[in-house]
């Protein structure tokens, strides 16, 4: 009775921490291969191996589980990203969608998530603060959160323009050849900029 006792709740929880992790992974590779509107709730259940009660009971809806997915990558990416090389790496995965297949799609999303209500326009906008104070370091100017915030800005322009509107040649162009011209010419903005990619 005791051993019942004190491993029951805990061991609920565990389960419950680990499910939630389960899912999260699920959805993440699936809206990578997949995209957002491909990855149904109960594909990411079964790719998960839980009922797809659960995601609701977890997340609430699949779009706050995309957000949740995109907004602890990109938590990650602030976290161990060094601030003179943060912009050129958001830069490059956006370009090249980090190397996994359909990784664009869910940006597209990202990108129309911005200046939604609820609980996934809070988590997109707090994304955003985290990225612009990182960058603001990077200028010893007295106005260095509205530069970052211009480059944020360009950064989500770039996105929006080449895998929402697929405005040509930009959805097209090589990303090196992105990078050199976006990086150079954001070293004026950002004075610790050009110590970028490597």
């Amino acid at each position: 009775m005791e051993e019942h006792t004190n491993t029951g709740p805990a061991e609920r929880r565990r389960d419950a921490r680990g499910t939630r992790q389960l899912l999260l992974d699920a959805a993440a590779k699936l809206f990578s291969e997949r995209g957002y509107e491909a990855a149904t709730v109960r594909d990411i259940a079964s790719e998960a191996g839980v009922n797809q009660a659960l995601l609701f009971r977890y997340f609430g809806s699949k779009q706050a589980l995309l957000t949740e997915v995109m907004a602890s990558g990109g938590q990650e990416q602030v976290r161990t990203t060094p601030p003179e090389r943060l912009f050129a790496t958001a830069l490059r995965e956006m370009l090249t969608g980090g190397g996994k297949e359909g990784a664009d799609l869910p940006l597209s999303v990202y990108l129309r998530s911005i200046g939604t209500g609820g609980g996934a326009g809070d988590m997109v906008k707090a994304l955003g603060d985290e990225y612009t104070a990182a960058l603001s370091t990077l200028s010893g100017e007295e106005d260095s959160l509205l530069r970052a915030d211009l480059a944020m800005a360009w950064l989500l322009g770039i996105g929006l323009m080449r895998t929402v509107v697929a405005r040509e040649p930009l959805a097209s162009a090589a990303p090196d050849d992105i990078s050199r011209l976006v990086l150079g010419a954001l070293g004026t903005l950002l004075e610790d900029l050009a110590v970028t990619e490597e």
